[in-house]
């Protein structure tokens, strides 16, 4: 699978063009499937925020689903444990991209693993582009500051990535997600992490990492 792990989505040409070269085709020729999953686990997300994400609403994501895709579906990870795999694997076999939102990423985690997704993921000729907590999922752990489903057992995700990531610096929302914060937090994790704002993106293709950005980043430990 070729990843594309934003802290805020698809904000600036950069990206854009990190994007589109990982597709290997426009994106008016590409299908796309979104997950909104991960906002279920925040305790500072809802229906709202949900339901503008999948709407391509400016600001979520930066309107990933309104790129002019040449379709959009709408994946609920949540559910794919109560339907049969034989249903629900060719939609995610079949989609060139798939646009996951941020949220908790130990929720989604945690329905990736109970559904298989987690499994068939590593194995997809399909483009990864997180956001946020999307984007974290693919990491070993994300530390405990980034918890806040009330059920996660610990801070651990999926591992696909060697490393982890600390999004949003210097986010105007955010005043706590400093680089001088990320250096505590990778400090505590021990692991190679990497702490990027929201015009920064990690491109990760059969191992090989690169950082594509306009604005600020820093490689950890």
């Amino acid at each position: 699978m070729k990843l594309l792990l934003t802290s805020g989505g698809i904000t600036n040409p950069s990206i854009e063009a990190a994007l589109l070269e990982l597709l290997g085709k426009p994106i008016a020729e590409c299908h796309a499937l979104c997950v909104p999953t991960a906002q279920w686990g925040h305790q500072g997300c809802g229906p709202q925020g949900a339901r503008a994400f999948v709407a391509g609403t400016p600001g979520r994501g930066q309107a990933m689903t309104a790129m002019g895709w040449a379709s959009v579906g709408l994946l609920e990870v949540s559910s794919l444990s109560t339907i049969d795999r034989e249903r629900w694997e060719p939609w995610v076999r079949e989609a060139d991209v798939l646009l996951v939102d941020g949220g908790d990423a130990t929720y989604l985690a945690h329905w990736m693993r109970e559904s298989g997704l987690a499994d068939l993921v590593p194995a997809l000729d399909t483009v990864w582009v997180g956001v946020s907590a999307g984007s974290m999922v693919m990491t070993p752990r994300i530390g405990p500051d980034f918890v806040s489903w009330t059920q996660a057992p610990d801070d651990r995700t999926l591992g696909v990535v060697d490393f982890s990531i600390y999004p949003h610096v210097g986010h105007p929302m955010m005043p706590e997600n400093t680089l001088a914060d990320a250096e505590r937090w990778a400090a505590d994790l021990g692991l190679p992490a990497y702490a990027v704002d929201d015009d920064t993106a990690i491109v990760v293709v059969d191992g090989r990492v690169e950082v594509v950005s306009e604005g600020t980043w820093q490689q950890l430990a």
